[in-house]
């Protein structure tokens, strides 16, 4: 009986199976990858100058979300349902691009101003936000474009080959003379700049580009929600580092850096799933019509980032130094921060949903408010303790108060008619 249910539901489900295989099996040699170049960065460079390097690519993530004021949005949903019209929105795309980044050059002096003036210099902070903001933001439209296609294992292997360049980048930095910010900014922009190169020319739709201002003015109104929905979700999910720095200061923010990275690692098959679910919902708005189902999603994301973190924990409890010097530092807090991947992870989950159903609008309403609380909760809770053994366990309970606020307000906006967006 159940050989014969599990055989149903293969078939009826084999290419959304087969999908998500390609991807995860990406995630996989990312995961593997990724473990090389965090071990790489986090121990080469000291505690302190690493928290640093981890706050300016959180702020250099944050500004890329407004890189083209959004329009990677409709690109991806012409790539999912209108493919015909790539080259046209991939213009589109490059115009945005080169208009926006004069608005974000003040955004971006401003947070230098506020947060790292005393302790990175301009050149290296303008290195990093090229980095994240032009080069890694354009690598990542070229995988979303993939993806938009169903071309999931191309996507796969791009994102390894991204992935990979980063590590060669971290290896070669280990092995340099000089340890410093200066030396792995430098390090770190050849490897966002070749990433990106190689997408461009090796992997991206052959295209014809065509001006179409009317088709680029139809989507503005979704493409700036989506815009402002992905700036803010970035300011929830990264403006924590620039926080801790702010308050706790370099060495801080260097433990907490690392402690999320391991919590970062844990969302790569979970984030695989996400694409494939709002393909499946831009499609079908009434996959995930049932409560039933909804739970279901929710605790398989739940346990998938629990049962993560966890074998990060028992290995680190085992080998303290397995992932290096510094990570030491922060090994034994890891066991402590159990719930945080799940509830972070569940919180990106839900902003996929309201993308998804094309909730744009409220997805920023949605964000703001957790953004707020999380930043709201996390400050009170440095400023009453710098010490780790005390704020480390305590971010459970921080990010499950934001996962019940997410929780709340979003299927609050999904007690409506799921519509189709196109």
């Amino acid at each position: 009986m159940m050989l014969s249910f599990l055989t149903t539901a293969y078939e009826r489900n084999r290419s959304v199976i087969r999908a998500y295989i390609s991807m995860t099996g990406g995630s996989a040699g990312r995961l593997v990858l990724s473990l090389v170049y965090f071990i790489s960065v986090a121990n080469t460079l000291p505690i302190d100058q690493f928290g640093l390097f981890a706050t300016a690519s959180a702020a250099g993530i944050i500004l890329s979300r407004g890189l083209a004021f959004g329009f990677m949005s409709p690109l991806y949903r012409v790539a999912t349902v209108k493919p015909h019209l790539i080259g046209t929105y991939s213009l589109g795309f490059l115009a945005g691009a080169a208009v926006s980044l004069p608005l974000l050059v003040p955004f971006g002096a401003l947070i230098y101003w506020l947060t790292f003036s005393g302790d990175m210099s301009p050149t290296v902070f303008v290195t990093f936000m090229l980095s994240e903001v032009i080069f890694w933001r354009g690598f990542e439209t070229v995988v979303i474009v993939l993806n938009g296609t169903g071309r999931f294992g191309a996507g796969a292997w791009l994102v390894i080959i991204g992935t990979g360049l980063r590590t060669l980048a971290a290896l070669a930095f280990s092995l340099s003379a000089t340890h410093d910010l200066a030396g792995w900014s430098l390090h770190y922009l050849a490897a966002n700049i070749a990433s990106l190169a190689v997408g461009l020319i090796a992997f991206y739709p052959r295209v014809r580009l065509r001006w179409r201002p009317e088709l680029y003015l139809r989507r503005w109104k979704d493409s700036v929600t989506v815009a402002g929905a992905e700036v803010l979700f970035y300011v929830q999910s990264e403006f924590d580092k620039i926080v801790v720095l702010a308050i706790g200061g370099p060495a801080v923010s260097g433990l907490y850096a690392i402690l999320m990275r391991l919590a970062d690692l844990t969302a790569l098959p979970v984030r695989s799933f996400n694409t494939l679910l709002v393909q499946r919902i831009m499609r079908a708005p009434q996959t995930i019509a049932s409560w039933r189902t909804r739970l279901l999603i929710e605790a398989g994301v739940f346990g998938v980032s629990l049962a993560a973190i966890a074998s990060m924990a028992i290995y680190l409890h085992i080998f303290p130094a397995g992932l290096g010097r510094n990570v030491a530092e922060a090994s034994p807090y890891v066991a402590l921060i159990l719930l945080v991947p799940a509830f972070r992870n569940l919180v990106e989950y839900q902003s996929e949903l309201l993308y998804a159903t094309g909730r744009t609008a409220r997805r920023m309403v949605n964000l703001v408010f957790a953004g707020g609380a999380k930043i709201g909760l996390l400050a009170l809770l440095l400023s009453a303790s710098s010490d780790v053994a005390t704020w480390a366990p305590a971010l459970n309970g921080l990010y499950g108060a934001v996962y019940a606020l997410s929780f709340l307000l979003t299927y609050e906006a999904l007690r409506r008619p799921v519509r189709r967006v196109i």
